[in-house]
């Protein structure tokens, strides 16, 4: 459920929203700080959320930081952890579902921070209030609708939940609120969104696909030229090569 063996082929076939989103933070980032364009940086000022200039009204910046990041780390980070957690649940809630809790998570946290924050003029960006609303609905899966979710992953969803709660006081620059505040947005929608719901299979997922292209495509007369996909366990490897390259960039980083 959470370790991703799809090829990035499949990848971005079954999981259209989580590919746009991840590809989103990496175009944006690209040209509004490696590149530096002047319309992209003065855009980027545009869509960060800062509490005074929303409570002048330009309340878009409820909104457009949750999709920003302040740098490369930032949107890496972010990412990686939508790849993990966002599929699984996509495929569970459908594309419409899945865009709806993801803004209402992001919303919320940033909703919070406008809220209880007491700096007028506290500037905030990023993905990770709505990225804890998808652990939100997660966790309410683990407490409320048992049937979704197997023990082995609840226990991950548990672990990866405990560590994030901890490093969200633990590490400075840290939008606290906005973590909160998603997680709780995520929780709320949760019962709502989940309605019809089934578990994540990739089999099933796979089958649906080829059912699909099968009703599109009757007869290719190329299909016995096509080389198949190698298969086995290489993304579980190159998931767990990112994990170790992360812990370790994390650590230097540190040092």
């Amino acid at each position: 459920m959470f370790v991703r063996t799809e090829n990035f082929k499949e990848f971005l076939r079954f999981y259209p929203i989580v590919s746009f989103l991840v590809g989103l933070h990496f175009f944006l980032w690209l040209f509004m700080d490696f590149l530096q364009f002047g319309f992209a940086v003065e855009l980027k000022q545009w869509g960060t959320g800062m509490n005074v200039l929303i409570l002048n009204g330009e309340y878009w910046r409820l909104i457009t930081p949750i999709f920003l990041h302040g740098n490369f780390t930032h949107a890496l980070f972010n990412s990686f952890s939508l790849v993990l957690f966002g599929p699984a649940l996509e495929q569970m809630l459908g594309k419409g579902k899945f865009i709806l809790m993801y803004l209402f998570a992001g919303i919320a946290g940033n909703i919070g921070t406008f809220v209880v924050d007491p700096d007028a003029y506290y500037w905030h960006l990023g993905a990770s209030g709505a990225i804890f609303g998808i652990f939100g609905v997660y966790l309410f899966m683990v407490m409320n609708r048992k049937h979704l979710i197997d023990t082995a992953n609840s226990q991950i969803i548990l672990a990866i939940f405990a560590i994030g709660f901890f490093m969200t006081f633990a590490r400075s620059n840290i939008n606290v609120l906005a973590h909160l505040f998603g997680l709780i947005g995520g929780f709320a929608i949760a019962p709502i969104i989940l309605k019809n719901a089934q578990a994540f299979s990739l089999w099933q997922v796979r089958a649906r696909h080829s059912k699909a292209d099968s009703d599109e495509i009757s007869f290719d007369p190329n299909r016995w030229k096509k080389r198949k996909l190698p298969r086995g366990n290489i993304g579980k490897y190159i998931v767990w090569g990112i994990i170790i390259f992360l812990a370790l960039f994390a650590l230097i980083n540190r040092m």
